[in-house]
């Protein structure tokens, strides 16, 4: 386990918890109180990073948003059959959550450039079925960042498909959460 990255993700938090920032990038009471919730699940558990952690386990991911910031970029997930934003689980060479949920992003859509903002947009906790084949809680940490433009996504093999959608005309079917981190994105 990577003690560093553990740090990391409690500074995260609780950065932007206590952050200075405009009214509408400020987390909201539901949003507060996930984050409070995040730092009291990394407090109890060392192993929070990690997949391993079965009761639930952080993960970082990315809604890339075009240059122009009118669409945004959603994979087809291959196992779950929904338009997601990019995004997955913690390796051991991640520095920062900031870091993960780039690395992520950059592998799933093949492109280079991508400049992320560093303070987290949304928070999300979805129950599912991962790798381990045990159900458990991903507890996202969610970033937003800018394509360059004319950027042209590549496929990854995580994703059946992988496109651009306009802001306001979101594909089916799309998950609850990802039109939530859009409208939180564009803020």
């Amino acid at each position: 386990m990577d003690d560093r990255l553990h740090a990391d993700a409690v500074r995260t938090l609780t950065g932007w918890l206590n952050a200075d920032l405009d009214a509408d990038a400020k987390p909201s009471k539901d949003q507060r109180s996930l984050i409070q919730a995040y730092l009291s699940f990394l407090a109890a558990r060392p192993d929070a990073l990690w997949r391993s952690c079965e009761p639930g386990h952080l993960t970082a991911s990315t809604l890339v948003l075009s240059a122009d910031r009118s669409s945004v970029l959603l994979t087809l997930h291959a196992r779950l059959g929904r338009w997601l934003q990019l995004g997955g689980h913690f390796e051991p060479g991640d520095r920062s959550v900031l870091d993960a949920a780039l690395r992520e992003a950059r592998e799933e859509s093949g492109i280079d450039g991508l400049m992320i903002d560093p303070i987290p947009v949304r928070l999300d906790v979805h129950a599912l079925t991962c790798s381990l084949g045990r159900p458990t809680r991903h507890l996202d940490v969610q970033f937003r960042a800018s394509a360059p433009p004319g950027a042209v996504p590549t496929i990854s093999a995580e994703s059946d498909r992988l496109a651009w959608h306009p802001v306001d005309g979101l594909p089916e079917p799309t998950d609850e959460s990802v039109r939530l981190l859009v409208a939180a994105a564009l803020r």
